[in-house]
Parts: C-alpha cells; structure tokens; sequence
C-alpha cells in the first residue's frame, strides 16, 4: 500500500495502480478532477460557487497547463489518475488510463475535495469505514436534492458517497467532518435515504454496495461525483473527469484542509 501521494501518483502513470484510493496514503489530501474547454470553465467555476458541499474547488489550473501547482508540485494531470472518464454532449463515451493524446491548449482542470480526505480523520477516532473493510469502492447515489444552476450548468441532482455507522458514531462522525469543509464537510442526511430520492439503498449509482448491519444508520455526504452528473445535464461538447472513487492523491496533507 503506497504510504505517500508521490508514491500512489508514481504507481498511477506507471499504471500499476488502476483501482479505487480509498485507503491510500493515509493523512494525504485526494481530490475530484472536472477538466472542460476554456469556454465552459467560467460557468463550471461559477457552478461551484453556488455549490461548495459538492464541489468545494481546492485548485484550478491555467488554461492548457496540466501541471499541478498547490496540491502537488508538477503532478501530471493526464496521467496521475488512476482511472478517468470522458463525457461527450453528455454521454460517457470511454474510459482510461491516461489522457495525454487528448489534452487541449484550451482546457483548465479543476480539482475538487473528496471525502477520502477525511476518512484518515474517523479511523483515528476509531470509526470503521465500511467500504474499506469489504475492500470495494464507496457506494454513491444520486439524490432528490438539487444544485443551483449556474450559466450553462443547469439544476442537477446532487451525488451523495455513504458510510454506515451506529448512532454514536454517525454522531462522532458529524463532529469531525464538519472540520473538514473544503473536502464536503459535514453529512447533507442522515438514516431513511429516501427522503433524498434514493430507492434502493442496495443499488448505488456509483461504486460498490456495502453491508448495513443491524442497528446501523447510513449517513450521506455531499460527493465530488456530482459534476459528472451536471455534464450529462449540461451536456457539454467535451469533459474529462476521475472514474468515481479513482482519486488524485496529492501533496498537501489532511490536516491542512481543516478548519
């Protein structure tokens, strides 16, 4: 298990790490990544504004310079993700290892704070995450709860990750998230999903199901997730992003994404 960013970033262009970060250098900070064309960046940008618990922005690249500055020092963003996903009008039309034969002068990447980055913090605390215990992907969904619109992004329901736990722990689990804003804070629900629109708890819309036990409630964050849903709202000409749970693993650690 790489112990460091550098060292998962390394495995990643190497392509020998091809699966989900959770897990993955402890106490270093992961992140989403949108990749869009110059002309649809502003409104991305202003999307997120409107919209921080899902897409709380921690860097942003200049046009066509692919190169990680605040996160990392010089992390290629075509290639140090395990795995991405490219969106045309709408529509995932592949995914892949790496992005370089794609790269344009005029996209800006975004990279956005994910929820991994605080799983370090509830281990500590003696939580257990439950989708690294069954070593699967973390399950997501989408929701009833819908992000505002902004320019050419339209209202687009909100991507939720879940993590079950016993009441005094979702409780425990609230406290120490909600330290965490810039990597979506504190939960968005917590117990019957479908009061946010989820129908079936044992089918998530991204990732893996995981086990509910016995007295446990399931407890919903805002996920980094949801801009793949805006762009099959939006349906932009061309969009890049991860493969929902194949992080960038950066630099910055934890703790300094804390309030």
């Amino acid at each position: 298990m790489p112990q460091t960013g550098k060292e998962v970033r390394s495995g990643v262009s190497q392509q020998l790490i091809t699966g989900p970060t959770s897990g993955m250098a402890p106490g270093f900070v992961q992140a989403n990544l949108a990749i869009l064309p110059v002309d649809w960046a502003f409104d991305f940008l202003l999307f997120a504004q409107r919209n921080p618990k899902p897409c709380p922005i921690i860097e942003a690249g200049d046009m066509g310079n692919p190169f990680t500055k605040f996160c990392a020092d010089g992390a290629d963003i075509r290639t140090d993700i395990p795995k991405y996903r490219v969106y045309k009008h709408g529509e995932m039309t592949e995914e892949r290892l790496d992005i370089k034969d794609l790269w344009q002068d005029d996209f800006v990447y975004f990279l956005l704070g994910c929820s991994f980055s605080f799983e370090d913090a509830l281990i500590k605390a003696g939580l257990k995450i439950r989708h690294m215990e069954e070593n699967v992907n973390v399950p997501m969904y989408k929701t009833s709860i819908m992000c505002h619109a902004a320019g050419k992004f339209q209202e687009t329901p909100m991507v939720v990750s879940m993590r079950p736990f016993k009441p005094a722990d979702a409780i425990k689990a609230i406290e120490i998230t909600r330290e965490f804003p810039t990597v979506h804070g504190s939960p968005v629900h917590i117990g019957n999903p479908e009061e946010i629109g989820i129908a079936d708890i044992s089918r998530p819309d991204f990732g893996d199901p995981v086990t509910i036990k016995e007295g446990e409630v399931p407890v919903f964050w805002a996920c980094g997730v949801t801009p793949q849903m805006a762009a099959m709202v939006a349906r932009p000409p061309l969009m890049i992003t991860h493969a929902p749970g194949h992080m960038f693993v950066g630099d910055k650690m934890d703790h300094e994404f804390k309030l």
